[in-house]
């Protein structure tokens, strides 16, 4: 995939999740924020079992190939390959992205979640195609994260050539402080998926990402 149509398809990043959701099923929540304009859903579960995980990214993927949404599988790469995925997001404990692109097909997408330049340039040695940086502003959904704050962001985001996505305590209060940092689109759970209205709430975060 081409940079700019990679950026383009990184500009609203909704990532599903059971326990926050309300209840709604996870290919609801899907359908729901590309609705309101999601251009990436990334399924993310760490409860979920290896079966009921891979049939859940078989359905999604399904959802976001109709609508011409990217669509992630985070952490497992396995899951990722065989349901026919755009590609994985691992983080710094997952398996390594050196690993990762010996078993990847070419135009299959990696990204690397990380708070540091010098992670950054380690992701872009090593051929990561974005970078999910944060935690930015604090989030509920990972409590043990360091927050970076804007200035954290700003400094990955002037050290890399690869596109970069905030996440972390994103919401239309400071989604523009985000931007303005150099992400090229930001990374979401609470702020759509929580919401009574997942449609809404996303298409008034998409409105605010230009």
């Amino acid at each position: 995939m081409k940079l700019l149509d990679l950026k383009d398809r990184l500009k609203l990043y909704v990532i599903l999740d059971r326990r926050l959701g309300r209840g709604v099923p996870l290919c609801d929540q899907a359908r729901l924020a590309i609705q309101g304009g999601a251009t990436a859903i990334q399924l993310r579960d760490k409860r979920m079992q290896g079966r009921d995980f891979y049939r859940a990214a078989l359905a999604i993927k399904e959802i976001c190939k109709e609508k011409g949404v990217l669509f992630i599988v985070n952490d497992r790469l396995d899951v990722a390959l065989t349901a026919g995925a755009d590609g994985v997001h691992l983080g710094q404990e997952d398996l390594p992205l050196q690993a990762a692109k010996k078993i990847t097909p070419p135009g299959f997408i990696i990204g690397i979640s990380l708070r540091t330049p010098d992670q950054a340039a380690a992701a872009e040695r090593g051929g990561a195609d974005y970078l999910g940086v944060g935690d930015v502003f604090g989030t509920s959904s990972k409590p043990d994260a360091k927050t970076i704050g804007i200035e954290g962001l700003k400094k990955v985001c002037e050290n890399t050539k690869l596109p970069c996505v905030a996440i972390g305590g994103i919401g239309v209060h400071n989604v523009k402080q985000a931007l303005q940092a150099g992400a090229v689109g930001v990374a979401v759970i609470s702020a759509v998926i929580s919401q009574k209205d997942i449609a809404g709430a996303a298409r008034t975060l998409r409105s605010l990402v230009s």
